[in-house]
């Protein structure tokens, strides 16, 4: 792993998904949208509270917010995204906004979510600092990642894939922060301690993902990831073969009848900003 370079990681990250807006919205969706009523559980959002929610891609969760009768603003730095976001959900403000400086003033918002928002910034703990700053005091944060790819099979069975090729990451993706930091939950928990949360929790939320086939699994994969397609794409076709490969043989034993059911665990991080 190479030295961090933190903003040629966010630039990456929010160039690719201006071109992976749908591709994320047609794969990611059915089961990322699964996340959207524990996160804003945890984060007490109904009837009247104004919540913020970053990274919000497609808007699954500020949508959900809405119905639940919430005043919402979704954010993404992906212009791409908003724009998507605003398509699925016109009744919803969303906006373009960086996690890591939010365009707010302090003590906005009663609530504040991000779905696996922190996965893709280059400084976490600034931007849960931000997050923080926007709250109102008693207000509530609540956070998801992926889990361990042991526990996180979707992935796990790709990262298998691509270490068993021995294929290394190309030159031009720049080194970000570990993908799987926040799936240990003493370090999730520690992330909002530092920023003096209180009733701080981390809980796992696990289920299982159907998908039609290895074609459909692989194709959503690279269609609706940034860093996972890259990985790809920069390697030489015979390594890209044998990604591939291996791939279709660490799916088989979870195959169901003609389906692949494979499965999904998360990190759900929640805590309260404390009380003036």
């Amino acid at each position: 792993m190479g030295e961090i370079d933190t903003d040629a990681f966010n630039a990456f990250e929010a160039t690719g998904w201006e071109a992976k807006a749908v591709g994320y919205d047609h794969f990611f969706g059915a089961f990322t949208s699964r996340l959207v009523d524990p996160l804003l559980d945890a984060a007490e959002v109904g009837p009247g509270v104004r919540m913020l929610d970053v990274a919000s891609g497609p808007g699954y969760a500020a949508a959900q917010a809405a119905e639940r009768g919430a005043s919402v603003v979704g954010g993404d730095i992906a212009e791409a995204m908003t724009a998507l976001a605003s398509r699925l959900h016109p009744q919803v403000e969303f906006v373009y906004g960086n996690a890591e400086a939010l365009p707010f003033t302090g003590e906005s918002f009663d609530a504040v979510v991000g779905n696996f928002a922190l996965l893709h910034l280059g400084r976490p703990e600034q931007a849960v600092a931000e997050f923080v700053r926007v709250l109102k005091p008693g207000g509530r944060l609540a956070l998801t990642v992926w889990d361990a790819p042991e526990q996180a099979r979707f992935l796990g069975v790709f990262l298998d894939a691509v270490a068993a090729a021995e294929a290394g990451p190309p030159d031009d993706i720049p080194h970000g922060p570990p993908f799987f930091r926040f799936s240990d939950e003493q370090e999730f928990a520690r992330l909002l301690n530092e920023q003096q949360l209180e009733e701080v929790q981390v809980r796992t939320i696990a289920f299982s993902h159907s998908f039609g086939s290895p074609d459909e699994f692989w194709d959503g994969l690279l269609g609706g990831t940034v860093r996972m397609s890259a990985l790809v794409s920069g390697q030489t076709d015979e390594v890209q073969r044998e990604i591939r490969a291996g791939f279709d043989q660490a799916v088989e034993p979870y195959r169901v009848d003609d389906r692949l059911e494979l499965p999904v665990s998360v990190k759900l991080a929640a805590g309260r900003k404390p009380s003036a």
